[in-house]
C-alpha cells in the first residue's frame, strides 16, 4: 500500500522523441533492397511475356513458353517491387530526421514492410493465376490477391501519418 502514497506515485512522462534508430533503418534498408530485387526479377517474366518466349541473351536458343497473365499484370509486378523497395529505402535514408517515439518508429517500419511484401506477393500471384484482386470473390486466388492488397493498403495508411507526424515534429523543433 505504501507505493500508492502521494510521494510514490510514478509520473507519466512523454515518450522520448528521437530519430529512427540505426537498427530500424537498417531493417528497412534490407527489406527495401530485397523488394527492389524482387521487382527486378519480376522484369524477367514481364520481358518473356512481351517476347512471347523465354530468351536469355547471350545464352543461345529460346524456349517457346508463353508466360501466364497479361502485360498489365507483369508490368505492375515489376514496378511494385521497385517502387515499394524505393519507398522503404527512402524512409530508411530519412528516418533519422523523423521525430517520434520508439513505438511509433517500430509501427512505421513494420507497416512499411507489411505493405511492401503484401504488394509484391499479390502482384506476382495476380499474373501467375490470371486474376486482378479487385474484389473479394470467395475461396479463390482473386480473393487472396485482394486480401494481400487490402492488408498493404491498411499498412500504408498506418505508416504514412506517422511519417508525416515525425517529419513535422522535426520541422517544428
Amino acid at each position: 500500500m505504501g507505493a500508492l502514497r502521494a510521494g510514490n506515485i510514478p509520473r507519466v512522462t512523454r515518450a522520448k522523441l528521437d530519430g529512427m534508430s540505426d537498427r530500424l533503418r537498417s531493417l528497412l534498408l534490407a527489406h527495401g533492397g530485397l523488394l527492389f530485387l524482387a521487382g527486378m526479377l519480376a522484369g524477367f517474366p514481364f520481358a518473356f511475356h512481351i517476347l512471347g518466349r523465354v530468351e536469355l541473351w547471350p545464352i543461345p536458343g529460346a524456349l517457346d513458353i508463353q508466360m501466364p497473365g497479361d502485360y498489365r499484370g507483369w508490368r505492375m509486378a515489376h514496378l511494385e517491387g521497385i517502387l515499394n523497395g524505393l519507398l522503404l529505402m527512402g524512409v530508411a535514408a530519412g528516418g533519422s530526421l523523423l521525430r517520434g517515439s520508439e513505438r511509433a518508429n517500430r509501427w512505421i517500419v513494420g507497416s512499411l514492410i507489411v505493405c511492401g511484401w503484401g504488394n509484391i506477393v499479390a502482384s506476382f500471384i495476380g499474373p501467375l493465376t490470371g486474376v486482378r484482386g479487385l474484389s473479394f470473390t470467395g475461396l479463390s486466388w482473386n480473393s487472396v490477391v485482394f486480401l494481400l492488397f487490402m492488408i498493404a493498403i491498411v499498412a500504408i495508411f498506418i505508416a504514412l501519418p506517422l511519417i508525416v507526424r515525425g517529419a513535422w515534429a522535426r520541422y517544428r523543433e
